[in-house]
């Protein structure tokens, strides 16, 4: 059962699992445009975050961003349901300039589509997904409880071993 802040939560959508062909999807870039599964290519760490404007996502955001930008190819998208207006201003401030965040606040589509939509809060799970250049799904993590922090070293061990 999937908690936030110790609360029971209904996730929407169908959980996605290795092995499998990444479902396509579409979210907001900061600017508006669209982006989908394969505006980016190569390995992609995809950390998704219920809000950018706490602590526990900015920790994570900054994270992958900061141990990703060793490995070469990687590409780290932060997907959450904030408005792109303030996803530009969290990048403003953050001081980090490589950071992709993407806005699944319009449609839902990343959220129901990996199964981390969450019903009661129009939030996203905390979970992290690593695709390959293939779009092949080769790391899942959903965690139980939204608040808690991700497996850092196992997603990135996943990336660097992706091709």
């Amino acid at each position: 059962m999937a908690t936030f802040k110790g609360n029971p939560i209904t996730l929407q959508g169908t959980a996605v699992q290795v092995g499998q062909t990444a479902p396509d999807f579409q979210v907001l870039a900061n600017d508006l445009s669209p982006v989908t599964r394969d505006t980016y290519q190569g390995v992609r760490i995809i950390s998704v975050v219920p809000s950018i404007d706490t602590g526990v996502c900015d920790a994570q955001t900054r994270k992958f961003n900061e141990e990703a930008a060793t490995i070469e190819g990687v590409t780290v998208m932060t997907v959450s349901n904030d408005l792109p207006f303030a996803q530009r201003r969290w990048c403003a401030s953050s001081g980090l300039d490589q950071v992709v965040t993407l806005s699944d606040h319009r449609d839902l589509s990343f959220g129901t589509q990996y199964g981390v939509a969450i019903e009661e809060l129009r939030l996203l799970a905390r979970s992290v997904f690593v695709l390959d250049s293939n779009n092949e799904i080769t790391y899942v993590e959903y965690l139980e409880e939204s608040t808690d922090e991700v497996n850092f070293e196992a997603a990135l061990a996943a990336a660097r071993e992706a091709k």
